[in-house]
């Protein structure tokens, strides 16, 4: 039978019962071919991996964006007629604006500072509770800074919902149960009242603080030269604050990992910043995060010897590409060290996409993460703590991932950061 007419039989249950190792299981049994090839929900899908398959991907004249993310994921996640659904120079417009301050060294240094010092205030209440979540206090340290710096008031009261909203969003875009529903209502809320934030700085009534996130985006036109609607601003408010929050995950993985590998511990306790960079590195390389994205495929392709429809699902597969041997000598084992004495280079390590962030979808915000990153690891390894007896346990089926506990942690003391990182923002995340 020609690959044109080969049937594929659906695996849209294998994609939901297997979670991250969907993906990666489905290479396995084709023999680790250049492709796989199957369907799902009804459609002919590919999966592809490589640094040539994410510039393969990531060029335009063979996948877009626009109409391949799913409703619910857009209803989550990045919000309709948010810059993940635009291509060409609709995007590159409104990407523009995102570079215009994610990757901005001054901006990304306030930010790691400001989060820094959020942090140092939160400690000290910490050590007078009988434990605490790092997840959720991660999640709210970030959520003040991030909406502080963003422009974005936000009274003391409503840290907690407001990091409750963020995170749900995340947590509830692979599930169509309970925790979908929570992310569908929480981005509701969010929009509303963003939304009604940016029109009062249109009409003047609200004073946005001057270069910041909320002025850029109220401000913001499309390619016609009209004000992006306020509601779609809100979306792309939130795509630059949600994501910010979403560094939780990953401050939530380092407490796994200083955990499970305490021989790292002191490396960072010193305030080692090219240890707490290449620590950040592997935690996005290790730990499960995004398991693919996809596009579609724009007319027929072929890929290494194989044909690919016209309107076909392709996807990229993030969490296999970051486990897998070719490029990563012992892939499950966690060693910052691998980072050390080489950057990642652009298409390799890809944990929030690949591509080009200033031409392409590639997520403009690796910079601000790894400064969060780099400057939270410090802090949390000078923190004092216990781990009581908990569930770390991490489903690969989970998507998204964290531990079952969200780490349980007893504080006993703190020691505060002597070293405010200044260096951070310069540290690029690839090359």
């Amino acid at each position: 039978m020609s690959e044109h007419r080969r049937l594929y039989f659906d695996d849209s249950l294998g994609l939901i019962s297997q979670g991250y190792s969907w993906l990666p299981g489905r290479w396995r049994r084709a023999g680790n071919a250049g492709i796989v090839q199957t369907r799902l929900m009804g459609l002919r899908a590919v999966g592809l991996r490589g640094p040539e398959a994410v510039r393969f991907f990531y060029d335009e004249s063979h996948v877009r964006r626009h109409g391949a993310i799913p409703e619910p994921v857009q209803g989550t996640l990045f919000g309709h007629g948010a810059i993940h659904t635009l291509d060409g120079v609709d995007h590159r417009n409104r990407k523009m604006m995102f570079l215009s301050v994610l990757k901005d060294a001054r901006q990304v240094g306030r930010l790691a500072e400001l989060t820094g010092q959020r942090w140092d205030e939160s400690v000290g209440q910490w050590a007078g509770q009988p434990q605490v979540v790092l997840f959720d206090e991660a999640a709210r340290v970030i959520t003040r800074a991030v909406c502080e710096w963003a422009g974005v008031p936000l009274a003391a009261g409503d840290t907690a919902q407001m990091a409750a909203d963020l995170t749900a969003m995340v947590d509830g875009f692979a599930t169509l149960g309970p925790r979908h529903w929570r992310a569908r209502r929480s981005r509701g809320r969010c929009e509303r009242r963003l939304a009604g934030l940016i029109q009062g700085v249109r009409d003047g009534k609200v004073a946005a603080p001057a270069d910041s996130v909320l002025e850029l985006v109220a401000a913001h036109t499309e390619t016609d030269g009209r004000l992006i609607d306020a509601r779609r601003a809100a979306v792309e408010l939130l795509n630059v604050i949600r994501p910010t929050v979403a560094v939780s995950w990953f401050v939530t993985f380092a407490g796994h990992a200083l955990h499970r590998r305490p021989e790292h511990r002191e490396r960072l306790r010193a305030g080692d910043l090219a240890w707490a960079v290449a620590f950040a590195h592997e935690l996005r390389r290790f730990y499960p995060f995004a398991p693919f994205v996809g596009g579609v495929a724009v007319r027929n392709l072929d890929w290494q010897g194989a044909h690919i429809p016209a309107g076909a699902m392709v996807l990229l597969d993030i969490y296999g590409q970051n486990h897998d041997p070719a490029l990563w000598p012992d892939p499950y084992r966690f060693d910052p060290g691998r980072f050390l004495d080489r950057e990642p280079r652009r298409d390799e390590l890809i944990p929030q996409g690949g591509g080009d962030p200033g031409t392409g979808h590639r997520c403009p915000g690796e910079d601000v993460t790894l400064a969060l990153l780099a400057t939270l690891l410090i802090r949390l390894a000078r923190l004092d703590y216990e781990v009581p007896e908990q569930d770390l346990t991490i489903s690969l089926r989970r998507i998204p991932a964290l531990p079952r506990s969200r780490v349980v942690l007893r504080v006993t003391g703190s020691v505060r950061s002597e070293n405010p990182l200044d260096a951070v923002h310069h540290v690029t995340p690839y090359r």
